[in-house]
């Protein structure tokens, strides 16, 4: 298994509208392009020097050729719209990881 992460420091002014499109439209689209079969949103437990909220979604994938697949068909567009809506008020940064084992 692959877990899709992204990191996104939130500014305050935009935090409430943020977890909403997060929460009821930005999961459920990533979750029906089928390319994944679970997600997670945490909230990440630091001060940021710089303020705002920090929060981790965590999408779980069968493999990294199915991750390459979202990458090449989707992850654009959802970039995009996530720039077009919220700009510089949300800084976000991917990491993939692979599941070693679970307990």
């Amino acid at each position: 298994m692959i877990i899709y992460n992204v990191t996104s420091n939130v500014h305050e002014s935009i935090h409430d509208q943020w977890m909403i499109f997060m929460q009821h439209k930005h999961i459920p689209e990533i979750l029906a392009t089928g390319k994944f079969v679970s997600a997670r949103l945490v909230r990440v437990l630091i001060e940021e020097e710089m303020g705002g909220v920090t929060y981790s979604a965590q999408y779980t994938t069968d493999s990294k050729e199915t991750l390459e697949k979202y990458y090449q068909e989707d992850a654009p567009k959802f970039r995009a719209e996530i720039e077009k809506l919220f700009g510089e008020k949300v800084l976000a940064f991917r990491t993939e990881l692979q599941v070693v084992s679970d307990h």
